[in-house]
C-alpha cells in the first residue's frame, strides 16, 4: 500500500511565500547596509545557508534589484532599485512635509527630515526659519551617524550586527563633545531606545544642537525627524524641544506604523 502526502495547504503555501520575501527583505537589507558582501559574507549576515541566499540573490539578480557584476565580486543593489528608491524619497517628503511644516511653526524653529544611506544620514527635506541665528543643513548633504541627532535615532533601531557592521570601534572626532568610541556610543543607544529622543549637544559642528527622533514613513521606510537649533536657544530648551518632536512624531505613526 502507498502513501500519498497530502498537498500543502493554502496556509502553508502563504507562510512559505511570506518566508521568501522575508529573507529577501533580509538580503537586500544587508547589501544596503554594507554597500557590498560576497556570497559568503551575506550568507553568514542573514544566517541562511549559502544555497538558500545564491537562490533568492538570483531571482533578485534576474530582476534587477541585485547585481554580481562588480570589480570585486561582491553583491552589490541593482539599477532598478534607483526609481523605487527615488519615488519613495519623493513620497516621504510630500507625506511628512505638513508635519514638518507644523512642528517648525509651533517652535518658530528649523526642522529636518533624514532617511539612512548606508553608513551615513542622507537629508531629505528641511523647513528653515531664519532667524539671525539658524541651523541650514542642506538638502542631499550626508552627515555621519555617530554624531547628529537624526543619525542616533536612526542608529537606535539597528540589531548589535548592523550596529556593529556600520559602526567602527575609533569614531572621528569633530569637536570636542563628539563621542569617539562604539562602546560610549552604545550606551548612549540604550537610553535613546528607552527615551525615544536622541540628542547632539554641539557634537558634530560646535554652536549648534539638535533633538531627533524616528518616525515610520507612510512608506514603511524608517525615516527620522530633527531640530536643530543654535546651542544658545537650546540649553535650557531641550526639554520643550524634544516633547514638542515626540508629540508630531506619534502623530505621524499613528497614521502610518504598520
Amino acid at each position: 500500500m502507498s502513501v500519498l502526502a497530502s498537498p500543502k495547504s493554502h496556509k502553508d503555501r502563504d507562510f512559505t511565500q511570506v518566508q521568501v520575501i522575508n529573507r529577501a527583505a533580509s538580503i537586500l537589507r544587508a547589501i544596503r547596509i554594507s554597500g557590498g558582501l560576497t556570497l559568503s559574507q551575506l550568507a553568514r549576515e542573514v544566517g541562511l545557508a549559502r544555497t538558500t541566499v545564491y537562490r533568492i540573490v538570483s531571482t533578485l539578480e534576474s530582476e534587477g534589484l541585485l547585481t554580481t557584476q562588480t570589480p570585486d565580486g561582491k553583491i552589490q543593489l541593482g539599477i532598478e532599485l534607483i526609481p523605487l528608491g527615488a519615488a519613495v524619497r519623493t513620497d516621504v517628503r510630500r507625506e511628512l512635509r505638513p508635519y514638518l511644516e507644523e512642528l517648525s511653526l509651533t517652535l518658530d524653529e528649523t526642522v529636518d527630515l533624514a532617511i539612512l544611506d548606508k553608513d551615513h544620514v542622507l537629508f531629505l527635506d528641511q523647513i528653515v526659519k531664519l532667524h539671525r541665528l539658524h541651523a541650514v543643513s542642506g538638502v542631499g548633504l550626508e552627515f555621519p551617524l555617530h554624531c547628529t541627532a537624526n543619525g542616533k535615532a536612526l542608529l537606535s533601531t539597528f540589531t548589535y550586527d548592523e550596529f556593529r557592521r556600520v559602526i567602527p570601534d575609533r569614531l572621528q572626532k569633530f569637536t570636542p563633545n563628539t563621542i569617539s568610541t562604539r562602546d560610549q556610543l552604545s550606551s548612549e543607544l540604550e537610553t535613546v531606545r528607552q527615551e525615544g529622543i536622541a540628542y547632539d549637544r554641539e557634537e558634530h559642528t560646535q554652536g549648534i544642537c539638535a533633538v531627533g527622533a524616528v518616525v515610520y514613513a507612510p512608506t514603511d521606510t524608517l525615516v527620522a525627524i530633527s531640530i536643530p537649533v543654535p546651542s544658545v536657544r537650546f540649553y535650557g530648551n531641550e526639554g520643550k524641544l524634544a516633547s514638542k518632536l515626540l508629540q508630531i512624531c506619534q502623530m505621524i505613526n499613528a497614521r502610518y506604523q504598520p
